[in-house]
Protein backbone atom coordinates (compact mmCIF):
# COMPACT_ATOMS: atom_id res chain seq x y z
CA UNK A 1 0.00 0.00 0.00
CA UNK A 2 2.37 2.19 1.31
CA UNK A 3 4.85 1.41 -2.16
CA UNK A 4 1.68 2.13 -4.15
CA UNK A 5 1.22 5.50 -2.77
CA UNK A 6 4.83 6.43 -3.29
CA UNK A 7 4.39 6.15 -7.21
CA UNK A 8 1.45 7.40 -7.04
CA UNK A 9 1.77 10.94 -5.27
CA UNK A 10 4.52 10.99 -7.93
CA UNK A 11 3.13 10.35 -10.73
CA UNK A 12 0.41 12.96 -9.61
CA UNK A 13 2.38 15.68 -8.88
CA UNK A 14 4.26 15.50 -12.37
CA UNK A 15 1.36 15.35 -13.80
CA UNK A 16 -0.36 18.54 -12.27
CA UNK A 17 3.19 20.41 -12.96
CA UNK A 18 5.52 19.78 -10.12
CA UNK A 19 8.78 20.38 -10.50
CA UNK A 20 10.32 16.97 -10.75
CA UNK A 21 13.04 17.14 -8.06
CA UNK A 22 10.23 18.38 -5.64
CA UNK A 23 7.75 15.69 -6.11
CA UNK A 24 10.64 13.18 -5.55
CA UNK A 25 11.03 14.74 -2.87
CA UNK A 26 7.38 15.23 -1.46
CA UNK A 27 6.79 11.41 -2.49
CA UNK A 28 9.31 10.40 -0.77
CA UNK A 29 8.68 11.99 2.64
CA UNK A 30 5.16 10.82 2.55
CA UNK A 31 6.28 7.03 2.33
CA UNK A 32 9.32 7.60 4.83
CA UNK A 33 6.29 8.70 7.33
CA UNK A 34 3.73 6.19 6.50
CA UNK A 35 6.65 3.56 6.70
CA UNK A 36 7.18 5.00 10.91
CA UNK A 37 3.54 5.89 12.22
CA UNK A 38 4.24 4.39 15.30
CA UNK A 39 7.59 6.72 15.59
CA UNK A 40 7.31 9.53 12.64
CA UNK A 41 9.65 12.01 14.57
CA UNK A 42 12.65 9.52 14.29
CA UNK A 43 11.21 8.70 10.35
CA UNK A 44 11.68 12.38 10.02
CA UNK A 45 14.56 12.88 10.77
CA UNK A 46 15.93 10.34 7.57
CA UNK A 47 14.37 13.80 5.57
CA UNK A 48 17.21 15.94 5.95
CA UNK A 49 19.90 13.37 6.64
CA UNK A 50 19.40 11.62 3.49
CA UNK A 51 19.27 15.66 2.16
CA UNK A 52 22.64 16.06 3.30
CA UNK A 53 24.41 12.79 1.99
CA UNK A 54 23.18 13.16 -1.62
CA UNK A 55 24.32 16.70 -1.67
CA UNK A 56 28.03 15.86 0.19
CA UNK A 57 29.77 13.98 -2.30
CA UNK A 58 33.21 15.09 -3.86
CA UNK A 59 32.44 14.55 -7.11
CA UNK A 60 29.28 16.39 -7.35
CA UNK A 61 31.59 19.48 -7.23
CA UNK A 62 32.36 19.04 -10.54
CA UNK A 63 29.06 19.88 -11.58
CA UNK A 64 28.82 23.49 -10.74
CA UNK A 65 32.17 24.06 -12.47
CA UNK A 66 31.36 22.21 -15.80
CA UNK A 67 27.82 24.62 -15.35
CA UNK A 68 29.93 27.52 -14.64
CA UNK A 69 32.67 26.61 -18.25
CA UNK A 70 29.33 26.04 -20.37
CA UNK A 71 28.41 29.72 -19.35
CA UNK A 72 31.77 31.73 -19.88
CA UNK A 73 32.77 29.50 -23.18
CA UNK A 74 28.96 30.44 -24.33
CA UNK A 75 30.23 34.27 -23.78
CA UNK A 76 33.74 33.77 -24.79
CA UNK A 77 33.36 34.07 -28.80
CA UNK A 78 35.14 30.30 -28.97
CA UNK A 79 32.07 28.61 -30.35
CA UNK A 80 32.24 31.38 -33.66
CA UNK A 81 35.67 31.09 -33.91
CA UNK A 82 35.85 27.26 -34.18
CA UNK A 83 32.73 27.66 -36.65
CA UNK A 84 34.96 29.62 -39.25
CA UNK A 85 37.69 27.19 -38.53
CA UNK A 86 35.27 24.11 -39.55
CA UNK A 87 34.11 25.89 -42.92
CA UNK A 88 37.60 26.85 -43.76
CA UNK A 89 38.18 22.86 -43.80
CA UNK A 90 35.23 21.84 -45.49
CA UNK A 91 34.13 24.68 -47.70
CA UNK A 92 30.43 26.15 -48.84
CA UNK A 93 27.84 23.95 -50.38
CA UNK A 94 24.70 21.84 -49.30
CA UNK A 95 24.93 20.06 -46.25
CA UNK A 96 28.15 21.78 -44.97
CA UNK A 97 26.94 24.06 -42.59
CA UNK A 98 24.80 21.07 -40.87
CA UNK A 99 27.95 18.85 -40.37
CA UNK A 100 29.70 22.20 -39.22
CA UNK A 101 26.96 22.69 -36.39
CA UNK A 102 27.25 18.82 -35.89
CA UNK A 103 31.04 18.94 -35.58
CA UNK A 104 31.27 22.12 -33.44
CA UNK A 105 29.13 20.75 -30.94
CA UNK A 106 30.78 17.33 -30.46
CA UNK A 107 34.12 19.46 -29.78
CA UNK A 108 32.38 22.01 -26.96
CA UNK A 109 30.93 18.85 -25.16
CA UNK A 110 35.01 17.84 -24.59
CA UNK A 111 34.72 21.01 -22.62
CA UNK A 112 31.87 21.74 -20.93
CA UNK A 113 29.92 18.37 -20.56
CA UNK A 114 26.52 20.40 -21.02
CA UNK A 115 24.11 19.71 -23.78
CA UNK A 116 21.56 23.11 -22.96
CA UNK A 117 24.92 25.29 -22.72
CA UNK A 118 26.16 24.02 -26.29
CA UNK A 119 22.91 24.40 -27.75
CA UNK A 120 23.01 27.72 -26.18
CA UNK A 121 26.34 28.57 -27.86
CA UNK A 122 26.40 26.78 -31.20
CA UNK A 123 22.86 27.98 -31.79
CA UNK A 124 23.92 31.41 -31.60
CA UNK A 125 26.11 31.04 -34.33
CA UNK A 126 25.04 28.46 -36.73
CA UNK A 127 20.80 28.91 -36.81
CA UNK A 128 21.43 32.45 -37.93
CA UNK A 129 24.05 31.60 -39.93
CA UNK A 130 22.54 28.58 -41.78
CA UNK A 131 18.81 31.05 -41.83
CA UNK A 132 21.03 33.13 -44.15
CA UNK A 133 22.45 30.23 -46.26
CA UNK A 134 18.56 29.47 -47.10
CA UNK A 135 17.95 26.29 -44.28
CA UNK A 136 14.99 26.35 -42.80
CA UNK A 137 15.05 27.24 -39.41
CA UNK A 138 13.04 24.51 -38.05
CA UNK A 139 15.96 22.15 -39.30
CA UNK A 140 18.62 24.36 -38.29
CA UNK A 141 17.19 24.13 -34.99
CA UNK A 142 16.89 20.37 -34.85
CA UNK A 143 20.06 19.92 -36.15
CA UNK A 144 21.79 21.90 -33.22
CA UNK A 145 20.10 20.25 -31.24
CA UNK A 146 20.84 16.77 -32.14
CA UNK A 147 24.36 17.89 -32.48
CA UNK A 148 24.41 19.28 -28.96
CA UNK A 149 23.35 15.46 -27.27
CA UNK A 150 26.53 14.30 -28.01
CA UNK A 151 27.85 16.57 -24.85
CA UNK A 152 26.79 14.10 -22.75
CA UNK A 153 28.98 11.22 -24.16
CA UNK A 154 32.11 12.61 -25.03
CA UNK A 155 33.93 13.82 -21.83
CA UNK A 156 33.79 15.45 -19.88
CA UNK A 157 30.39 14.60 -18.98
CA UNK A 158 27.79 15.70 -16.06
CA UNK A 159 25.56 12.59 -16.76
CA UNK A 160 28.50 10.78 -16.37
CA UNK A 161 29.61 12.03 -12.55
CA UNK A 162 26.13 11.35 -11.97
CA UNK A 163 25.76 7.86 -12.61
CA UNK A 164 28.83 7.55 -11.17
CA UNK A 165 28.19 8.31 -8.06
CA UNK A 166 24.86 6.41 -8.25
CA UNK A 167 27.17 3.75 -9.20
CA UNK A 168 30.68 3.08 -7.24
CA UNK A 169 31.98 0.42 -9.44
CA UNK A 170 32.12 2.57 -12.15
CA UNK A 171 34.72 5.47 -12.08
CA UNK A 172 34.52 8.61 -13.45
CA UNK A 173 37.85 8.40 -15.77
CA UNK A 174 36.26 5.08 -16.62
CA UNK A 175 33.20 6.51 -17.80
CA UNK A 176 34.88 9.32 -19.77
CA UNK A 177 36.76 7.07 -21.58
CA UNK A 178 34.32 4.78 -22.53
CA UNK A 179 31.77 7.55 -23.41
CA UNK A 180 34.45 8.82 -25.89
CA UNK A 181 33.81 6.37 -29.38
CA UNK A 182 30.33 5.85 -29.07
CA UNK A 183 30.49 9.81 -28.46
CA UNK A 184 32.03 10.32 -31.91
CA UNK A 185 30.25 7.37 -33.07
CA UNK A 186 26.98 9.23 -32.40
CA UNK A 187 28.13 12.34 -33.89
CA UNK A 188 29.35 10.95 -37.62
CA UNK A 189 25.72 9.13 -37.45
CA UNK A 190 24.15 12.68 -37.06
CA UNK A 191 26.34 13.86 -39.61
CA UNK A 192 25.60 11.27 -42.22
CA UNK A 193 21.68 12.20 -42.34
CA UNK A 194 21.73 16.33 -41.80
CA UNK A 195 23.97 16.52 -45.06
CA UNK A 196 21.48 13.83 -46.78
CA UNK A 197 18.52 15.20 -45.98
CA UNK A 198 19.88 19.35 -47.14
CA UNK A 199 20.94 18.02 -50.38
CA UNK A 200 17.35 15.81 -51.12
CA UNK A 201 15.53 18.62 -49.91
CA UNK A 202 18.18 21.51 -51.90
CA UNK A 203 18.59 23.30 -49.02
CA UNK A 204 21.30 25.74 -48.09
CA UNK A 205 21.26 27.11 -51.94
CA UNK A 206 22.85 30.39 -50.97
CA UNK A 207 25.86 28.78 -49.17
CA UNK A 208 28.05 28.86 -51.58
CA UNK A 209 27.65 32.66 -52.56
CA UNK A 210 28.82 33.31 -48.72
CA UNK A 211 32.82 33.44 -48.48
CA UNK A 212 34.80 30.48 -47.24
CA UNK A 213 37.27 31.64 -44.27
CA UNK A 214 41.15 31.19 -44.87
CA UNK A 215 42.35 28.43 -43.23
CA UNK A 216 45.49 29.98 -41.48
CA UNK A 217 44.06 32.56 -39.93
CA UNK A 218 40.88 30.76 -38.70
CA UNK A 219 43.01 27.87 -37.32
CA UNK A 220 45.05 31.36 -35.47
CA UNK A 221 42.06 32.79 -34.10
CA UNK A 222 40.20 29.20 -32.77
CA UNK A 223 43.83 28.04 -31.25
CA UNK A 224 42.89 29.06 -27.68
CA UNK A 225 39.44 26.86 -28.54
CA UNK A 226 41.03 24.13 -29.48
CA UNK A 227 43.78 24.06 -27.10
CA UNK A 228 40.96 23.55 -23.81
CA UNK A 229 39.64 20.26 -24.68
CA UNK A 230 43.47 19.09 -24.92
CA UNK A 231 44.32 20.54 -21.61
CA UNK A 232 40.81 19.37 -19.74
CA UNK A 233 41.10 15.65 -20.87
CA UNK A 234 44.94 15.60 -21.21
CA UNK A 235 45.46 17.03 -17.81
CA UNK A 236 43.16 14.32 -16.40
CA UNK A 237 45.31 11.14 -18.09
CA UNK A 238 48.36 12.11 -17.46
CA UNK A 239 46.74 12.53 -13.34
CA UNK A 240 47.64 16.31 -13.09
CA UNK A 241 44.04 16.81 -11.50
CA UNK A 242 41.12 14.77 -11.15
CA UNK A 243 37.58 15.70 -12.85
CA UNK A 244 36.84 18.03 -10.14
CA UNK A 245 39.69 19.74 -10.21
CA UNK A 246 40.05 19.76 -14.36
CA UNK A 247 36.58 21.56 -13.79
CA UNK A 248 37.94 24.24 -11.75
CA UNK A 249 41.05 24.61 -15.04
CA UNK A 250 38.58 24.81 -17.45
CA UNK A 251 36.82 27.77 -15.69
CA UNK A 252 39.81 30.17 -15.39
CA UNK A 253 41.06 29.04 -18.55
CA UNK A 254 37.38 30.08 -19.93
CA UNK A 255 37.91 33.21 -18.23
CA UNK A 256 41.46 33.70 -19.41
CA UNK A 257 40.36 33.10 -23.20
CA UNK A 258 36.93 35.10 -22.65
CA UNK A 259 38.29 38.47 -20.65
CA UNK A 260 42.24 38.68 -22.01
CA UNK A 261 42.77 37.08 -25.41
CA UNK A 262 39.49 37.32 -27.66
CA UNK A 263 38.22 40.02 -24.74
CA UNK A 264 34.53 38.89 -25.22
CA UNK A 265 33.83 39.14 -21.54
CA UNK A 266 33.81 42.00 -19.54
CA UNK A 267 33.98 42.74 -15.72
CA UNK A 268 30.27 43.76 -15.89
CA UNK A 269 29.45 40.16 -17.25
CA UNK A 270 31.17 38.23 -14.65
CA UNK A 271 27.72 38.49 -12.77
CA UNK A 272 25.85 37.66 -15.55
CA UNK A 273 27.38 34.31 -16.08
CA UNK A 274 27.74 33.63 -12.48
CA UNK A 275 23.88 33.97 -11.60
CA UNK A 276 22.50 31.56 -14.66
CA UNK A 277 25.48 29.09 -13.68
CA UNK A 278 24.51 29.38 -9.92
CA UNK A 279 20.90 28.67 -11.23
CA UNK A 280 21.16 25.89 -13.16
CA UNK A 281 23.64 24.41 -10.74
CA UNK A 282 20.76 24.72 -7.91
CA UNK A 283 18.21 23.24 -9.73
CA UNK A 284 20.60 20.02 -10.64
CA UNK A 285 21.49 19.82 -7.08
CA UNK A 286 18.49 20.00 -5.58
CA UNK A 287 16.92 17.10 -7.74
CA UNK A 288 20.11 15.09 -6.63
CA UNK A 289 19.35 16.01 -3.31
CA UNK A 290 15.50 15.31 -3.26
CA UNK A 291 16.25 12.53 -5.03
CA UNK A 292 18.20 11.28 -2.62
CA UNK A 293 15.04 10.63 -0.21
CA UNK A 294 12.97 8.98 -3.25
CA UNK A 295 15.41 6.31 -3.16
CA UNK A 296 16.13 6.08 0.09
CA UNK A 297 12.50 5.67 0.62
CA UNK A 298 12.68 3.12 -2.00
CA UNK A 299 15.40 0.70 -0.02
CA UNK A 300 14.05 1.25 3.41
CA UNK A 301 10.00 -0.14 1.63
CA UNK A 302 12.14 -3.25 -0.29
CA UNK A 303 10.67 -2.32 -3.28
CA UNK A 304 14.61 -2.54 -5.26
CA UNK A 305 14.63 -6.27 -5.10
CA UNK A 306 11.27 -7.60 -5.79
CA UNK A 307 11.29 -5.44 -9.05
CA UNK A 308 14.27 -6.74 -9.78
CA UNK A 309 13.13 -10.25 -9.32
CA UNK A 310 10.31 -10.31 -11.21
CA UNK A 311 12.26 -8.79 -14.52
CA UNK A 312 14.72 -11.39 -14.17
CA UNK A 313 12.42 -13.94 -13.75
CA UNK A 314 10.05 -12.67 -16.43
CA UNK A 315 11.13 -15.25 -18.48
CA UNK A 316 12.25 -12.62 -21.58
CA UNK A 317 15.65 -13.27 -21.32
CA UNK A 318 18.83 -11.27 -21.30
CA UNK A 319 18.71 -9.57 -24.59
CA UNK A 320 14.39 -9.38 -24.00
CA UNK A 321 15.10 -7.66 -20.51
CA UNK A 322 17.49 -5.36 -22.15
CA UNK A 323 14.76 -4.22 -25.02
CA UNK A 324 12.26 -3.65 -22.75
CA UNK A 325 14.01 -1.57 -20.00
CA UNK A 326 15.51 0.63 -23.40
CA UNK A 327 12.22 1.01 -24.60
CA UNK A 328 11.01 2.44 -20.67
CA UNK A 329 14.06 4.82 -20.73
CA UNK A 330 13.15 6.06 -24.22
CA UNK A 331 9.90 6.68 -23.26
CA UNK A 332 10.59 8.17 -19.95
CA UNK A 333 12.87 10.63 -21.59
CA UNK A 334 10.09 12.18 -23.66
CA UNK A 335 9.04 13.03 -20.01
CA UNK A 336 11.67 13.47 -17.44
CA UNK A 337 15.33 15.21 -18.17
CA UNK A 338 18.13 12.70 -18.01
CA UNK A 339 19.34 13.75 -14.58
CA UNK A 340 16.05 12.54 -13.21
CA UNK A 341 16.26 9.66 -14.73
CA UNK A 342 19.21 8.51 -13.57
CA UNK A 343 18.15 9.27 -9.87
CA UNK A 344 15.15 7.75 -10.00
CA UNK A 345 15.81 4.75 -12.18
CA UNK A 346 19.58 3.62 -11.54
CA UNK A 347 19.16 2.51 -8.24
CA UNK A 348 16.10 0.25 -9.10
CA UNK A 349 18.03 -1.47 -12.43
CA UNK A 350 21.36 -2.20 -10.74
CA UNK A 351 20.19 -5.12 -9.40
CA UNK A 352 19.28 -6.51 -12.73
CA UNK A 353 22.47 -5.38 -13.94
CA UNK A 354 24.40 -7.77 -11.45
CA UNK A 355 22.28 -10.73 -12.25
CA UNK A 356 23.21 -10.95 -15.79
CA UNK A 357 26.57 -9.65 -14.87
CA UNK A 358 26.48 -6.39 -17.60
CA UNK A 359 29.48 -4.51 -16.92
CA UNK A 360 27.98 -1.23 -15.38
CA UNK A 361 30.83 0.93 -17.27
CA UNK A 362 29.13 -0.40 -20.71
CA UNK A 363 25.65 -0.17 -19.35
CA UNK A 364 26.65 3.78 -17.83
CA UNK A 365 27.23 4.42 -21.74
CA UNK A 366 23.87 2.48 -23.01
CA UNK A 367 21.52 4.81 -20.28
CA UNK A 368 23.84 8.27 -21.19
CA UNK A 369 22.95 7.10 -25.34
CA UNK A 370 19.07 6.64 -24.51
CA UNK A 371 19.24 10.00 -21.83
CA UNK A 372 21.04 11.94 -24.65
CA UNK A 373 18.43 10.68 -27.23
CA UNK A 374 15.94 12.11 -24.89
CA UNK A 375 17.30 15.41 -25.16
CA UNK A 376 16.12 16.26 -28.90
CA UNK A 377 12.99 13.94 -28.31
CA UNK A 378 9.90 15.97 -28.12
CA UNK A 379 7.94 16.70 -25.93
CA UNK A 380 10.15 17.52 -23.22
CA UNK A 381 13.46 18.12 -24.93
CA UNK A 382 16.03 20.71 -23.75
CA UNK A 383 18.06 20.84 -26.15
CA UNK A 384 15.78 21.40 -28.80
CA UNK A 385 13.79 23.59 -26.18
CA UNK A 386 17.01 25.85 -26.57
CA UNK A 387 17.38 25.56 -29.94
CA UNK A 388 13.44 26.52 -30.99
CA UNK A 389 13.84 29.58 -28.50
CA UNK A 390 16.76 30.68 -30.61
CA UNK A 391 15.32 29.75 -33.86
CA UNK A 392 11.93 31.19 -32.68
CA UNK A 393 9.80 28.73 -33.92
CA UNK A 394 7.77 25.87 -32.46
CA UNK A 395 8.60 22.89 -31.35
CA UNK A 396 6.21 20.93 -33.22
CA UNK A 397 7.54 22.29 -36.68
CA UNK A 398 10.93 20.41 -35.94
CA UNK A 399 9.49 16.72 -35.28
CA UNK A 400 9.81 16.06 -39.67
CA UNK A 401 13.42 16.56 -38.98
CA UNK A 402 14.25 15.29 -36.00
CA UNK A 403 12.86 11.95 -36.64
CA UNK A 404 15.57 11.12 -39.11
CA UNK A 405 18.12 12.27 -36.25
CA UNK A 406 16.50 10.15 -33.64
CA UNK A 407 16.29 6.91 -36.32
CA UNK A 408 20.71 7.84 -36.81
CA UNK A 409 21.27 8.35 -33.42
CA UNK A 410 19.54 4.81 -32.05
CA UNK A 411 21.76 2.68 -34.85
CA UNK A 412 24.43 3.51 -32.25
CA UNK A 413 22.81 2.53 -29.20
CA UNK A 414 22.07 -0.65 -31.38
CA UNK A 415 25.93 -1.28 -32.16
CA UNK A 416 27.09 -0.63 -28.26
CA UNK A 417 24.74 -3.06 -27.51
CA UNK A 418 25.78 -5.23 -29.91
CA UNK A 419 29.39 -4.94 -29.54
CA UNK A 420 30.33 -3.39 -26.49
CA UNK A 421 33.72 -3.09 -26.66
CA UNK A 422 32.59 -0.15 -28.88
CA UNK A 423 32.77 1.20 -25.03
CA UNK A 424 35.15 -0.69 -23.29
CA UNK A 425 38.15 -0.77 -25.62
CA UNK A 426 39.61 2.76 -24.77
CA UNK A 427 38.70 2.82 -20.67
CA UNK A 428 40.52 -1.16 -20.71
CA UNK A 429 43.67 0.23 -22.81
CA UNK A 430 44.16 3.04 -20.79
CA UNK A 431 43.86 1.19 -17.71
CA UNK A 432 40.97 2.16 -16.10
Amino acid sequence: MIVATLFVVFIVLMVVGMPVGVALGIAGTLAIVLSNLDTQWFGLLAVPQNFYAGLAKYPLLAIPMFVLVGSIFDRSGVASRLVNFAISIVGRGPGMLPLVAIAVAMFLGGISGSGPACAAAVGAVMISAMSRAGYPRPFSASIVAAGAATDILIPPSIAFIVYSILVPQASVPALFAAGMVPGILAGIALIVPAVWLSRRHDMGGHERSLPRPPFWRSLFEASWGLAAPVLILGGMRIGLFTPTEAAVVAVFYGLFVGMVVHRTIKFRDLFIILREAAELSAVIMLVVTLAGIFAWALSTLSVIDPIAHAIVNSGLGEYGVLTLLIALIMILGMFLDGISIFLIFVPLLMPIVNAYGWDPVWFGVLLTLKVALGQFTPPLAVNLMVACRIAQVPMESTVRWVVWLLCSMFTVLVLVIIFPELALWLPRYLGY
